[in-house]
């Protein structure tokens, strides 16, 4: 099965990478506070068809060890106290993002490519010098006449992570740690022009220094709710509120969007309760109340979906994991009675995925259902087909074995094609459909 099937994937990759080259469509401007979001992995990414897997087993593979990595990152994020650093190396954290914007720094404005992350506070830029950054379009601050370092003592200062200032400096530093890699950074501000709307004076870490494997390319845009993130910086301009649309990795070019502010948000849009984890209040919780396959609710164990801030546990949006993540008891209940529907069927694994089919199968819809909303999932954000043959799996699974998470993690996959809608100052999340990938 796998041979035929990996065949006609690597084929068609190839087919679609080379005809990528000669066919992208021209990048759609960013208009108004609407910035056009592309997918990392797409056959006409902004990073360059390295991006793309070379295999659609080692795409799998590669996602199903990075989304497994982030499972871990944002399980420690919930759990204060939490001591256990991801497993994997911190490039598959920080250093592949699942989707980028364009941003233009400093004045005169230099463009930047930006990872979009709903569960990350940071603002990062990769800067001229730095030493272990693997980008080749750093932000150069000499070139930057508004450019200005952050003064030890200085209230922004006392709020990045692990500050730090040394004795020949009055400028304020900090640092990340992930895994066996760790980034040092010099706090700095300057202009940064987002579609049409410019913010004066925008809080980032300059990058200086990387070690380990974990050097981002591209800088990020951390949409979290701490005090340094981009949602808090710009709160007077675009009031805590903002939306997505993700296009699929088989989308062209950049024809998702990221919309920011009130306006031009749906008015008719199903919603559920922000809920908030005080020890970890970046973290976007929505309360889970089960899961429907077909017209049957999955019997899971209420302790499966529970929010607990005490221990850290729930259910989470997050844009930066690719495969919904749930906990083993939902993930299992919810396995086997997609199993028992399509029972008869020979059934396969493929890179982390344990439930596939190698014949063309009626695949039964999934419902996730929230506090006073239900999502019903399309085909295309439940199953990964094959391009050439019939072969399909059910893209989501369980936590890495022997690791006892308490999150469950509503994928990027699983939100594609619908515009998601974080309204902070009135605690909602909100779902409506809209087609964004452009094939």
């Amino acid at each position: 099965m796998a041979g035929g099937f990996l065949r006609g994937v690597v084929l068609s990759v190839l087919v679609t990478l080379l005809a990528a080259e000669s066919s992208c469509p021209a990048t759609p401007p960013d208009a108004g506070a609407t910035l056009q979001v592309s997918h990392a992995f797409g056959p006409c990414s902004p990073l360059g068809n390295a991006a793309a897997a070379p295999s659609w087993a080692g795409f799998l593979a590669d996602q199903s060890s990075r989304d497994a990595s982030r499972l871990l990152y944002l399980d420690s994020l919930a759990v204060a106290g939490r001591a256990y650093a991801p497993i994997a190396s911190g490039r598959q954290l920080l250093q592949t993002p699942t989707y980028v914007v364009r941003a233009r720094l400093g004045t005169p404005p230099q463009q930047l490519l930006l990872a979009v992350d709903t569960s990350n506070d940071a603002a990062w830029i990769p800067c001229s010098g730095c030493a272990g950054c693997p980008t080749t379009t750093p932000f150069n601050p000499a070139a930057s006449k508004s450019y200005r370092a952050v003064p030890c003592g200085s209230p922004a200062c006392s709020r990045a992570p692990n500050p730090s200032c040394s004795l020949n400096s009055k400028s304020c530093g900090f640092s990340l740690t992930y895994a066996d890699s760790s980034l040092e950074a010099a706090l700095s501000q300057d202009s940064l022009a987002v579609a049409n709307d410019v913010v004066k004076s925008y809080t980032f870490g300059c990058l200086q220094k990387a070690t380990g494997t974990a050097a981002p390319p591209q800088g990020l845009l951390g949409l979290g709710r701490g005090p340094l993130s981009f949602l808090s910086q710009t709160k007077d301009m675009y009031e805590g509120t903002f939306s997505y649309c993700l296009p699929s990795f088989k989308s062209l070019n950049f024809s998702g969007t990221l919309r920011l502010g009130r306006k031009g948000q749906p008015l008719r849009i199903k919603t559920t309760p922000l809920l908030v984890n005080p020890h970890r209040s970046s973290l976007y919780y929505v309360g889970m109340t089960g899961i429907r396959v077909g017209k049957k609710v999955v019997p899971i164990p209420p302790s499966a979906l529970a929010f607990d801030p005490a221990t850290g546990a729930g259910t989470v949006l997050d844009s930066g994991t690719m495969f919904t993540r749930l906990v083993a008891p939902a993930y299992v209940a919810v396995r086997d009675e997609v199993r028992h529907r399509i029972r008869g069927a020979p059934l396969s694994s493929l890179g982390g995925f344990d439930t596939c089919y190698n014949t063309t199968v009626k695949w039964p819809p999934v419902t996730f259902m929230f506090t006073g909303m239900q999502v019903t999932l399309p085909a295309d954000n439940l199953v990964i087909h094959s391009t050439y043959g019939t072969t399909s799996c059910l893209a989501m699974a369980a936590a890495p074995d022997g690791v006892n998470t308490v999150l469950n993690v509503i994928a990027s996959m699983q939100q594609q094609n619908h515009r998601v809608l974080f309204d902070v100052p009135n605690g909602r999340v909100g779902f409506a459909r809209e087609q964004c990938t452009a094939a």
